[in-house]
């Protein structure tokens, strides 16, 4: 998952035998099969045909997951872009220097749901478009995880995958989970902290991957319509139901920025907390 997991379980003796080892096997099928660094994955494999004309027949789970990503795209006017991921490839953070807009200009010509011929369970790339589940394949596989673990009669536990957690059930003595929100100036530090009996915890942020240019901070939450890192706020973290439904309402909140974005999310009537930049 490229970042440090965690799971927190009440276990049987009976469970622990065989719980953990097989909720590691779920997370890592997972990753192995959404992947763009797997060159097996079915993400590698949808991308490989890309400007081939040709369709990918993809298994009802990856249709279930494009159908969301579909919906998101629409319900986010076009912000929630599953095709944006190729503007990695031009944003190095490492280096500290920004790319030109020229170079963005081309890049934005990569993406566009809308450009993608999706039709369940068919779909098909025009030339050298990509599509990237890392936006919210992560959040599913706690949800995923979670399911797994409820199947197998855990009810008390914490699953950390990488920031995005999903709550099965409150400490045996019936006490909240204590989730820690970071600091954005000082990640290491929590700012405030929220608590959970049930449910999904995510945070979207611009401080994890990022570097600061004269002065300024360029995160790697990246606005597909403008191809620049998105303004205005810090951090969000929302919960909900399930995780991928909190990971999908933060991200939209950081790319729809200030002040629309914490209004926006205000209507969804969900608990959260909006850190705005200074």
């Amino acid at each position: 998952m490229g970042s440090p997991c965690k799971l927190h379980l009440y276990l049987t003796q009976k469970q622990a035998n065989t719980v953990p080892q097989a909720a590691l096997d779920c997370v890592f099928a997972l990753e192995k099969k959404y992947s763009r660094y797997q060159s097996d994955s079915i993400t590698s494999i949808i991308n490989r045909s890309a400007g081939s004309g040709q369709c990918v027949r993809v298994d009802s789970e990856t249709a279930a997951l494009l159908d969301y990503a579909n919906d998101a795209f629409e319900q986010s006017d076009g912000l929630f872009d599953i095709t944006s991921g190729v503007l990695r490839k031009i944003w190095d953070f490492k280096s500290g220097i920004l790319p030109s807009q020229e170079t963005i200009n081309q890049t934005l010509t990569l993406i566009g749901w809308q450009k993608i011929r999706w039709h369940n369970p068919y779909i098909e790339l025009p030339e050298d478009m990509e599509l990237d589940f890392g936006g919210y394949v992560k959040e599913y596989a706690a949800d995923t995880l979670a399911t797994f673990c409820m199947d197998n009669g855990v009810t008390h536990g914490l699953i950390d995958l990488g920031g995005d957690i999903r709550v099965i059930g409150p400490h045996l003595d019936g006490k909240p989970w204590k989730i820690g929100i970071r600091n954005p100036d000082n990640p290491e530090k929590a700012l405030a902290h929220v608590e959970s009996t049930g449910g999904g915890v995510a945070t979207s942020g611009n401080y994890e991957r990022c570097m600061v240019v004269d002065g300024h901070r360029y995160g790697h939450v990246f606005n597909p319509l403008t191809g620049w890192p998105v303004q205005g706020l810090a951090s969000v973290t929302v919960q909900a139901e399930h995780c991928l439904i909190a990971g999908t309402l933060s991200t939209i909140t950081m790319l729809k920025g200030r002040p629309g974005g914490g209004e926006w999310l205000q209507d969804m009537g969900l608990p959260n907390l909006i850190i705005e930049e200074p």
